[in-house]
């Protein structure tokens, strides 16, 4: 008998996704024991669709946008289950989504996640993310991203982290650490998650044969702020928590190179705001560097030396960095 798995979604006007999202979990090999939707606020008519096409979903209703950690936190201790996944509105998994993925953490009682491989929504030919890995220069790559789905990453075995769009937890493992951070709101959540598990001594699994089709950015368009902003100010979080001073080069190197690009790209302002409230959440990191190096994992294993710059680097290859 597989694990049961609880589904928990969070929302913020995806109505238009829902559809294709219930169908495909209607349609799991090993159906959700139970399927949870944290909405933030919707004003779409996301409830209204619940109610209406899914009146058996435990619906959390948080009454205005609380941000995607925020959420996910909630989804995860309200669940019943130890097997937690998360999963966008913007996401369609194959059928045995949710049986290959469980069956991965029942094997192997290390690993605390689990990502599977992320192919784009529209064109499933192309790869979205398959699995995370974070770099020293505090960049982290998506592997696979935006590459044809040539067969390079059918093979399954360990990752960094799981993009937690479509990723299944441990809710026990996660809420040993912690939980998502809130101060990220939006983006990097998952990636400073992961570090925190990795140097807790946990592992993350990368399941290939799982396969989640993903349209990317279905509401993050709606953000007061633009992705580039939120990506600016959440690195600064995540690296003050833990990153040696001898990496201060390395992150110095990839913070200019970024500058450079977002001039060239016309993002200069947004970058800059990103910049700026980061630096106003690097003090309260800092406060917590203690008991990050408590942890039975050192950060210098949990993020391993690797290329941060070049072809093999990944991060903005057109940049000339």
């Amino acid at each position: 008998m597989a694990l049961p798995v609880t589904v928990v979604v969070p929302a913020w006007n995806g109505e238009r996704w829902l559809p294709g999202l219930f169908a495909s979990l209607a349609a799991q090999t090993q159906a959700p024991a139970e399927l949870i939707v944290v909405d933030n606020g919707s004003a779409d008519g996301t409830l209204d669709w619940l109610t209406r096409e899914a009146p058996d979903v435990r619906v959390l209703a948080q009454g205005r946008n609380t941000g995607f950690a925020v959420a996910a936190n909630r989804g995860l201790l309200a669940a019943r289950t130890d097997l937690v996944a998360l999963v966008n509105t913007d996401v369609e998994l194959a059928p045995d989504w949710i049986e290959l993925m469980a069956a991965r953490l029942e094997a192997d009682p290390g690993f605390a996640s689990a990502a599977c491989k992320m192919v784009r929504l529209g064109d499933p030919g192309v790869l979205d993310d398959c699995g995370d890995v974070l770099r020293r220069d505090g960049v982290c790559e998506q592997r696979g991203h935006g590459l044809p789905d040539d067969g390079r990453w059918d093979v399954p075995g360990e990752v960094f982290g799981a993009c937690a769009g479509a990723a299944l937890y441990r809710r026990e493992a996660v809420r040993e650490v912690g939980a998502f951070d809130e101060r990220f709101f939006s983006y990097l959540e998952d990636v400073d998650l992961a570090l925190r598990l990795r140097m807790a001594g946990w592992r993350c699994a990368y399941e290939p044969r799982a396969v989640a089709r993903h349209a990317g950015r279905g509401s993050s368009g709606q953000l007061a702020q633009p992705v580039g902003y939120w990506t600016a100010r959440n690195t600064l979080l995540l690296v003050s928590k833990a990153w040696p001073a001898r990496w201060l080069g390395l992150l110095l190197y990839r913070q200019t190179a970024w500058l450079v690009r977002a001039a060239q790209a016309g993002r200069l302002g947004e970058h800059l705001r990103g910049l700026g409230a980061g630096l106003r959440l690097v003090p309260s990191g800092m406060r917590e560097r203690a008991a990050w190096r408590s942890r039975p994992v050192r950060v210098e294993d949990a993020v391993p030396r690797r290329a941060w710059r070049g072809p093999r680097a990944g991060g903005h290859p057109r940049s000339g960095f």
